[in-house]
């Protein structure tokens, strides 16, 4: 991926990247796109975790589920 930024940017990047040990600048915006994800997967997690039960999780349940996916 190439995109350009700001002198000011890029040092801000090129600092961030050496403080968290990354090689590159590219290896630490995946690193910030990975924890992204992740916060966003916990997020969703503690919803459900939150959330009222819907009904049990039996034969049928899963069929129904298989079902949607085919």
């Amino acid at each position: 991926m190439n995109h350009s930024m700001p002198e000011t940017s890029l040092a801000c990047v090129d600092e961030q990247a050496l403080q968290r040990g990354c090689g590159s600048n590219s290896e630490y915006e995946r690193e910030l796109i990975r924890d992204q994800a992740r916060q966003h997967l916990r997020g969703l997690l503690l919803e459900g975790a939150a959330s009222a039960p819907a009904g049990p999780a039996d034969q049928s349940y899963f069929e129904g589920l298989r079902r949607r996916a085919a």
